[in-house]
């Protein structure tokens, strides 16, 4: 009788189990539901759970920015306005309107924000961050983020995001990658502009007050902005609604 060395009786059985394994799911295959949930798990894989936002600090939340935001965001990942090699890939087989359909998804999702982080700051710092966020600063030409991201900073509808609930790694970076021109935005650009206005001091001041700022009770974006930024002879190609607004 010939015997079956042991390594092939191991790759043998090892064979057979596997298509023991295969069979039974054959027979009973998982169904996966169709929907835009399931469908956007590769977003939630760094995003977070329903896009809440990733754990390191450099995956910003996507769940309830405002849609047209989302989706230009997309367009400038895969029309080279954005930069980031993941991201490219990701979005670079998809329709125009099935990165809307992405973009609406998550602008849907109203969901409760993390607790915001203390700054390490002086207070005198962070007093100065407030004042630019809230007044600007005249003497540069500098308008207050209040005059774009919304009164209570949670964003403008439809395309204008909230700085309110994102990490201070990730402000930081994002305001850094504008100041470098490796982030732009559909001309005119006027973040671009708007940043090139503001020293490096001032950036870390700024980022680090929104960091450590807890939402109001109501998340939503405005509807419109109060102080429109037209008023001061800017345009922003991919907010044309803050050209005009409703006091």
């Amino acid at each position: 009788m010939t015997r079956i060395p042991q390594k092939v009786r191991s790759l043998t059985l090892a064979a057979l189990l596997a298509g023991l394994a295969w069979s039974a799911l054959a027979q009973s295959p998982r169904k996966i539901e169709d929907s835009m949930a399931e469908r956007t798990r590769a977003c939630t894989a760094c995003h977070g759970d329903n896009g809440r936002a990733g754990p390191d600090g450099y995956y910003p939340r996507l769940a309830g920015k405002p849609a047209g935001y989302l989706h230009h965001q997309l367009r400038n990942f895969a029309e080279g306005r954005r930069h980031y090699g993941l991201m490219t890939r990701l979005v670079d087989p998809m329709t125009d309107a099935y990165m809307a359909e992405i973009a609406a998804h998550f602008a849907s999702l109203h969901l409760p924000y993390p607790a915001p982080t203390a700054s390490k700051l002086p207070p005198e710092r962070l007093a100065r961050g407030q004042m630019l966020v809230q007044q600007g600063d005249a003497s540069r030409g500098l308008p207050a983020c209040v005059q774009c991201h919304g009164e209570r900073l949670t964003g403008v509808l439809p395309n204008v995001p909230g700085l309110l609930g994102l990490p201070l790694d990730y402000l930081n970076a994002q305001l850094g990658a504008w100041q470098t021109g490796q982030r732009k935005a559909q001309a005119p650009d006027c973040m671009a502009e708007v940043v090139k206005r503001i020293p490096h001091e001032d950036i870390i001041a700024i980022s680090s007050w929104l960091a450590s700022q807890s939402l109001p009770a109501d998340t939503r974006p405005a509807s419109a902005v109060v102080r429109p930024l037209a008023d001061a002879g800017w345009r922003c190609g991919s907010a044309p609604e803050l050209a005009g607004g409703r006091p």
